[in-house]
């Protein structure tokens, strides 16, 4: 899978007015400007979250990954996982029958 993502100056904390100047080629999920990754911190950022992106295909998980892995490379970030499924695809919910413990 070819990356869309490329660096961008780093921003630290992003605020929603600096989130939304981002270029498209900074997201782990381009098309729905999910996951920013603008340096070390936000790339571990979006592998932690990688399985609670809602509202993606698998083929939009796959373009994640590789961005991701593009961005850990260049923010030197190690990823040891090898493909996006070893990440998860289902968001971690809470299971309502022990929250009424």
């Amino acid at each position: 899978m070819k990356t869309t993502w490329k660096p961008h100056e780093e921003h630290g904390t992003l605020g929603s007015k600096q989130k939304r100047e981002l270029p498209d080629t900074v997201f782990a999920f381009p098309t729905k400007r999910k996951e920013p990754m603008v340096d070390a911190s936000h790339v571990r950022n979006a592998v932690a979250r990688f399985d609670q992106v809602q509202g993606v295909t698998d083929a939009e998980r796959e373009q994640a990954f590789a961005n991701i892995k593009a961005a850990a490379k260049h923010y030197g970030v190690e990823v040891a996982e090898t493909e996006w499924r070893q990440l998860g695809k289902l968001p971690h919910t809470p299971n309502p029958v022990h929250s009424r413990r």
